[in-house]
């Protein structure tokens, strides 16, 4: 990755493009792995050069840093809305990934529930979660399907699942 690749992370309740992200997390694995304050210091330090960081949103940005550091780390990490559910579409965007997407929206419609969609549609994203095809389905960190579209009713089960484990 280059120094210029943007991603997108959540601060607080906002998703924020961060430029240099990934290159600094690389750069830092080894000197600051298990160092949690340290890391999330660090990282402020070496974003704000080249990302705007409110000085009264520091430590928010800090707590996100720190996040994406230690899911990079492959450590696990303590989601902030530990309620809701997580549902990720993984695809590049051809109509199978897509109406996969609308399905699930239309799922969570029917059954009234709330959860964080996010499709990710970059494919060095999508390789990092170490599925063979799309579209995939992750509900929860657990991968659902991989390389079709699930029933709707084998949607509504998953995701009722889902949610009765959040309780």
């Amino acid at each position: 990755m280059g120094k210029d690749d943007v991603v997108q992370i959540k601060v607080g309740k906002h998703k924020v493009g961060i430029v240099g992200l990934n290159d600094a997390m690389q750069t830092m694995a080894t000197e600051f792995a298990g160092a949690d304050e340290k890391a999330a210091q660090e990282l402020l330090n070496r974003l704000k050069k080249r990302n705007y960081i409110p000085d009264t949103a520091q430590e928010t940005y800090k707590e996100a840093f720190l996040r994406e550091f230690r899911r990079f780390l492959g450590l696990p990490d303590a989601e902030e809305d530990t309620q809701g559910l997580a549902v990720k579409i993984l695809g590049q965007g051809c109509s199978r990934c897509d109406g996969l997407e609308r399905e699930i929206i239309d799922v969570m419609a029917e059954l009234e529930l709330e959860a964080e969609i996010e499709h990710v549609r970059d494919i060095k994203e999508i390789g990092k979660y170490g599925v063979t095809g799309v579209p995939a389905l992750i509900i929860n960190g657990e991968v659902k399907s991989v390389g079709s579209v699930p029933a709707r009713a084998k949607l509504i089960e998953w995701l009722k699942e889902a949610k009765k484990s959040k309780q």
